[in-house]
């Protein structure tokens, strides 16, 4: 056929035929073809026999190969996405029955090798979903398989087969995400390693047999092939054992590994030269699995390892290695051509981690969680003690420390022929961060010196202070030694902090040598750099000044390379980020030392080395706040060179942004003569459509918000940008929150252009009531008061008209008002039958604050609007109005904040002085808050309100930012912090009493329970 026509269902029903016409077209080279294939796939994936049809496609062997891969390939992909009951549109259960009744046949039976992995995966899958509960026989159906493949095989790749299955099928139940499933594995694999175990033997010494006699080199070559497959599954079962060493099957494979990596060494050290490239690769590669199941079995199962037999032996014998090897890797400097890890290196590697896992679980064992017999303590205590003193002595910890330091420091020749040839690459993986000393030998040694010298801290910082001595001085011009020495010193700095004079090394010896440029010491001045970096954060006193000419002279691209610049560029960051720098000590060092951190990062090749460096700046300029003001023009310009470099390096325009933000907190107010050159990059990072929006919107925002903070006068194009904040209204919590900070800081510096803008802005609050965590409700809320608020200082009560037509017109009053009357409504039921409250204590405080806000400025629009709202929520004003200040007054007592407490008291006051009877009801509450919140507030001495604010200075903090400055302003003029409660609520009981007349206001009072009113009247208020 020469295309594929896209169908709906009925006219291209789901059959095996069909299903092949489609498969065939998404597997050809016409890409209309596959695209139209694809989709008509994706089309029928949730049809019932989808599934089965493909499988019954993939096990045709008459068919082309291409098709029937991507027929097993769609199946794995649907049982991932389909087989489980709780997915939506899961295959039905005798689709599953059909499709297991067959897979393990189809994984046997399959002929083209590249089949064979994927049909291995889905069994897997399947056995991970199914077993044991509804596929019970799975693993026994796999076991028979296995026996039968020693003795009555279906084909000569039986065996391969079925081990390939089995590897897959334990790594899936034994990856510890099921616990059940991992469990299950266990009560197998004893059975499992039985049989297991014994074709393992048998193809080694078929194998072995062939190696002494000369043999049959295909047979010996297929025999070593699945040996290590059936290796490579024994490590992975031993894994699944909770106690391995109660195990008498574990003992005996222990010992068997113990003994098979003794003697392949042997096979590998002595008799590698009349070996088969091939069988020697294949038997380094037992050697790497056997290491595995020591390092896995000592970190997973620390106590098993202990108890296990000869285990301080293997650990002894891996240091032996390590000692063997450390002997030819680092003494000699310019000759070795070796590019791919020698497998001594591999080996001993692993044997520095298994010295770190038995260092671990002595000094820093795992926490467990579940319960423990106090048997099991016991024999975890033993186990630990066993270790500590057949193992881990002060005379093994001193040994191994010198040969760490003698040998493993010791840079290698191919580290100085990669500085030479790939300075870049090299300094970023010797810079390595995370978890990158797991894959390297030296960085490994260097977490293992670590780990001793924390530990034994006694027994070995005499001998290393004597080996510093003796060696840190400048008649000695060993400097790879020297290197290696210094670096001890650099990663002991926390231990040797207080033991090591280290300010007089600093002075008489580190300083000298960066300024000696005879043939290698440039491998000291890289080292200088990282130690300086290690040292200035944990010891004080240091002669700053002179660590700070260093790393001046170490940037200096004309008396050092690349590497070292970069390496010192990074450890700068360490010398400057202490608690103890000074901006005054660092400046006269400052403009030549960012200029050529400049030049450095424009040099770098790496984009995360450009990052780092440029890090590295960021904290200079955080540290030396308004001090960098002399430098910043140097910095600003070169970044519009590297951002247009970075092109599509989004992780290296964040930085950019980022360091332009830390510039704007620095220069605060001088910062302003930058904004002609941030707000095109904040735009372009922020604007809907732009393609850079979804990796630089966050880190815009923070400039965006730190420009705002530190604006006092608003600038046309920085106020242009306030229109991109509505789309953000909607996005992901983190950015919504800056985004509502961004919004803040607009209100308080363009309040007239905001107001104007109050209907749009409102309408986006409006969707996120309700919808919100109280945390986040809060920020929207207190926005919502900050305009109210602004409104009355930008033109009194005519503005906040305007403002509340706003509320209303966007339906954010209703909003607010209803789901303060579900509250109401919930709260009037009690007993078994009672309603949970819909809204959130905390949001009903925002919400009432809103409407104290109204209330406070005036009664009568907040009465206005109410009364607008009502027939909203289907009923009248005096509805309303009832119930809402039942909620109010009950709620009361749940406000936690005084501000917000006074503020409702206010409120509720001021409405009191309309003198209205659906107000006039609640005096004995009113009473009762007023008499509470007096005698909180009111300074018994003074008489005043120590809410109130009587300068508009009080609460100023030095160095504050132009928002700060706002804030402070608008929170002076703030009524709660302008209006004395108790004058307020006096004023508005003598205001109700000429409204009502004496005698009916005292009429009112006799009905107010007499302890209420002798409270309040003992305030002598009125």
């Amino acid at each position: 056929m020469n295309g594929a026509i896209e169908l709906p269902g009925e006219a291209n029903p789901l059959n095996v035929h069909n299903l092949y016409r489609v498969l065939s077209s998404a597997a050809s080279t016409d890409q209309q073809q596959v695209k139209t294939g694809t989709q008509q796939l994706q089309n029928w994936e949730k049809q019932h026999g989808y599934h089965s049809s493909l499988q019954s496609i993939s096990i045709d062997f008459s068919l082309p190969v291409e098709v029937r891969y991507l027929s097993v390939i769609q199946l794995k992909n649907g049982i991932d996405k389909y087989w489980r009951k709780s997915a939506v549109n899961s295959i039905k259960k005798d689709e599953k029955l059909l499709i297991r009744s067959r897979c393990l046949d189809a994984g046997l039976d399959e002929p083209d090798s590249r089949l064979v992995l994927q049909n291995a995966l889905i069994i897997a899958k399947i056995v991970r979903f199914e077993y044991p509960l509804d596929w019970p026989e799975a693993m026994t159906l796999i076991i028979e398989s296995l026996r039968e493949s020693t003795h009555t095989p279906k084909t000569p790749s039986h065996l391969r087969r079925i081990l390939l299955i089995l590897l897959e099928t334990t790594k899936e139940l034994g990856s510890g995400r099921l616990l059940r499933s991992r469990a299950s594995l266990e009560k197998v694999a004893p059975e499992i390693l039985q049989v297991l175990g014994g074709i393992y033997v048998n193809k080694v010494n078929a194998w072995r047999t062939f190696l002494s006699n000369a043999g049959d080199e295909a047979a010996a070559l297929d025999s070593i092939e699945q040996s290590l497959l059936a290796l490579r599954v024994l490590r992975r079962l031993v894994m699944v054992y909770d106690h391995p060493h109660r195990h008498s099957e574990m003992t005996e494979l222990w010992n068997i590994v113990g003994t098979h990596l003794d003697d392949m060494l042997s096979l590998i050290i002595h008799d590698s030269t009349s070996l088969n490239p091939t069988v020697q690769r294949l038997v380094e590669k037992h050697l790497v699995q056997f290491a595995k199941i020591h390092l896995n079995m000592a970190q997973a199962h620390p106590v098993g390892f202990a108890c296990l037999p000869n285990s301080t032996s293997l650990a002894r014998a891996y240091w032996s290695l390590i000692q063997q090897f450390g002997e030819s890797i680092g003494l000699q400097i310019f000759d070795s051509e070796e590019e791919e890890t020698p497998i001594m290196e591999k080996i001993c590697l692993k044997g520095l981690l298994l010295l770190r896992a038995c260092v671990k679980m002595v000094f820093n064992p795992a926490q467990i969680l579940k319960y423990q017999q106090p048997e099991e303590r016991e024999e975890k205590k033993r186990a630990m003690e066993s270790v500590r003193n057949d193992l881990l002595t002060d005379a093994f910890a001193r040994e191994v420390m010198e040969t760490l330091v003698t040998r493993y420091f010791i840079i290698r020749p191919k580290d100085l022929r990669d500085w030479q040839e790939e300075p870049d690459e090299w300094e970023r993986r010797e810079e390595g961060e995370g978890d990158v000393w797991e894959y390297s030998i030296r960085s490994c040694s260097e977490k293992l010196y670590l780990d001793l010298v924390i530990h034994y801290k006694e027994s070995l910082v005499p001998p290393l202070l004597g080996v510093i001595h003796n060696a840190a001085n400048l008649q000695n011009t060993d400097t790879v030694l020297k290197d290696s020495i210094y670096c001890a010193v650099g990663l002991a700095a926390p231990v040797l902090e207080d033991k090591l004079d280290f300010g007089t090394l600093l002075t008489s010896t580190l300083a000298p040598e960066v300024q000696i440029s005879k043939r290698g010491y440039h491998i000291l001045r890289r080292r200088i750099a990282i130690v300086l970096g290690q040292w200035l954060p944990v010891k004080d006193g240091l002669d700053r000044a002179l660590v700070y000419q260093i790393f001046q002279h170490l940037l200096d691209p004309n008396d050092n390379d690349k590497v070292i610049r970069i390496t010192a560029g990074r450890n700068l960051k360490n010398v400057v980020d202490p608690f103890e720098f000074a901006a005054e000590e660092f400046k006269p060092f400052a403009r030549t030392i960012i200029t050529r951190m400049i030049v450095l990062i424009q040099e770098a090749e790496l984009t995360e080395t450009k990052m780092a460096l440029l890090n590295t700046l960021s904290v200079i300029v955080i540290r030396m706040e308004t001090m960098i003001l002399d430098f910043a023009d140097m910095i600003m310009e070169s970044l519009p060179p590297l951002w247009d470099a970075a092109g599509e390096e989004y992780l290296f325009k964040q930085s950019i942004l980022a360091i332009i933000a830390a510039l704007m907190t620095s220069l605060k107010a001088s910062s302003t003569k930058y904004h002609p050159m941030m707000i095109p990059l904040i735009r372009t990072s922020v604007e809907p459509e732009s393609p850079t929006r979804v990796y630089l919107l966050e880190d815009a925002l923070d400039l965006w918000s730190k420009i705002l903070d530190q604006t006092s006068t608003p600038s046309s194009e920085l106020t242009s940008l306030a229109v991109y904040l509505f789309p953000m209204y909607t996005v992901a919590s983190d950015t919504l929150r800056v985004a509502l900070e961004i919004t803040e800081s607009y209100i308080t510096l363009i309040p007239h252009e905001i107001l104007s803008s109050a209907p749009e802005l409102l309408s986006a609050f409006q969707p996120l009531l309700g919808t919100l965590k109280p945390r986040d409700t809060y920020h929207v809320t207190t926005l919502i008061e900050l305009l109210i608020r602004v409104s009355l200082l930008t033109n009194g009560l005519s503005s906040l008209e305007t403002l509340t037509s706003a509320l209303l017109s966007s339906n954010t009053l209703y909003t607010m008002l209803s789901a303060l009357q579900a509250a109401h409504e919930a709260h009037q039921t009690t007993g078994p039958n009672s309603i949970p409250s819909p809204l959130d204590s905390l949001v009903e405080t925002d919400y009432l604050c809103i409407l104290a806000r109204l209330a406070a400025a005036s009664p009568q629009l907040f009465i206005s609007a109410t009364t607008a709202t009502s027939p909203s929520l289907g009923e009248h004003f005096p509805t309303t109005i009832k119930w809402l200040l039942e909620e109010w007054f009950a709620h009361i007592d749940n406000i936690g904040h005084p501000d917000r407490k006074k503020l409702s008291v206010l409120a509720l006051t001021s409405l009191f002085s309309t003198a209205e009877p659906w107000v006039l009801v609640h005096l004995q509450q009113l009473m009762s808050i007023w008499t509470e919140t007096i005698t909180e507030l009111i300074d018994e001495e003074t008489g005043s309100d120590t809410m109130v604010y009587w300068n508009v200075d009080d609460g100023k903090v030095e160095g504050e930012s132009a928002k700060e400055e706002r804030m402070r302003r608008v929170g002076f003029e703030d009524v709660v912090r302008r209006v004395d409660v108790k004058a307020a609520v006096r004023e508005a009981v003598q205001g109700v009493v000429e409204r009502v007349g004496r005698e009916a206001f005292e009429g009112l009072v006799g009905d107010v329970d007499r302890d209420v009113v002798a409270g309040f009247g003992a305030l002598g208020v009125v």
